[in-house]
Order: C-alpha cells, then structure tokens, then sequence
C-alpha cells in the first residue's frame, strides 16, 4: 500500500504542476503576441463568485503540497500568496515540485491508514483515513483547481488543448 499511495499522490501532482507549468507559458506568450497586459488573464475568471487564474493556480499548488505532506507525516510547507506576475507562478510551481521531489515513497508507509483531520477543532472539522483523503478530498479538490484554471485559458482564448492540460506522462 506504501507504493501505492505514494505513486497515487505524488507522481500525479508533479505530472498535472508540470502541464499547468506549461500552460500558463503559453499563456504568456498569447498575452505578449496579442499585446494583452498579461494582468487581465492572470485577473480572469469564469464566474463572479469564481477564484482568479493566479488564485487557482496558488490553490493547486497548496493542494498538491499539503495534501503529500499530511500523507506523509511531514509539515505542510507554507508558501505565502504574494504572487502577482506570471514569472511569480512559475516559481510557485517550481517551489511546490521541488517539495514533492524530496518526497520519498517510504514516507508513506503509513499513508492509506494515518488519520488525516482538516479543520481541526472548528466546526467544519472533518477525519478522513488516508486514503479517504487523498481520494475522495485530496486528488479532486487538486483536480478542479487545476481544471478551473486550464478553463480560464481557453476561455481567453490561450489555444492549449488536453494534451497541454494533461502535461508529461
């Protein structure tokens, strides 16, 4: 089960960080041939009540680092959300991948079976076993950051497609 935790988390999160990685350059080089302040994507979103492209891109990121982190038994890195520029993403990414590349899959030994509690002591507190987590909370909740902001892209016309999406496997 060791391995398998470990090859469900992290692998997947450094595949999908790599092929966001490389959307959000295409996504710079749409806003300088189109003469676009890269602002305006980095500011878009979907809808309203919606998180902005560089929200959804910090949030990937916070997912994919705490999410192998608690599996893990290690500390969560905190990464603080100043990023404002492109160049500012990329190294959130870059940071976040150099996290889960120190991840070792004996770290996960006891992965499937840890308890994982968020939002402990709050009203919204939930336990989840490990592999409850990465399953059913983790990987989707990284999952829908990660799409929410390919969607912006190609919403702003940046021509990515799915393999651009799915990244390097």
């Amino acid at each position: 089960m060791t391995e398998l935790m470990y090859s469900s988390a992290v692998p997947v999160f450094k595949q999908m960080l790599g092929g966001l990685d490389d959307v959000l350059a295409k996504a710079e080089a749409h806003a300088a041939a189109r003469n676009i302040e890269p602002a305006a994507l980095l500011q878009a979103r979907l809808y309203p009540d919606m998180f902005t492209l560089l929200r959804q891109v910090q949030v990937a990121c916070d997912f994919a680092a705490s999410v192998s982190a608690r599996l893990a038994g290690v500390e969560v890195p905190v990464f603080e959300a100043s990023e404002q520029e492109f160049a500012d993403l990329h190294g959130r990414i870059a940071r976040t991948q150099a996290f889960l590349a120190a991840l070792t899959p004996e770290q996960f030994a006891a992965a499937a079976s840890r308890e994982i509690i968020t939002r402990p002591g709050t009203p919204k507190e939930r336990r989840f076993s490990g592999q409850d987590y990465l399953l059913h909370y983790g990987l989707p909740q990284f999952f829908f950051h990660v799409t929410t902001a390919y969607g912006i892209l190609r919403h702003s016309g940046v021509e990515v497609g799915k393999k651009d999406y799915m990244g390097a496997y």
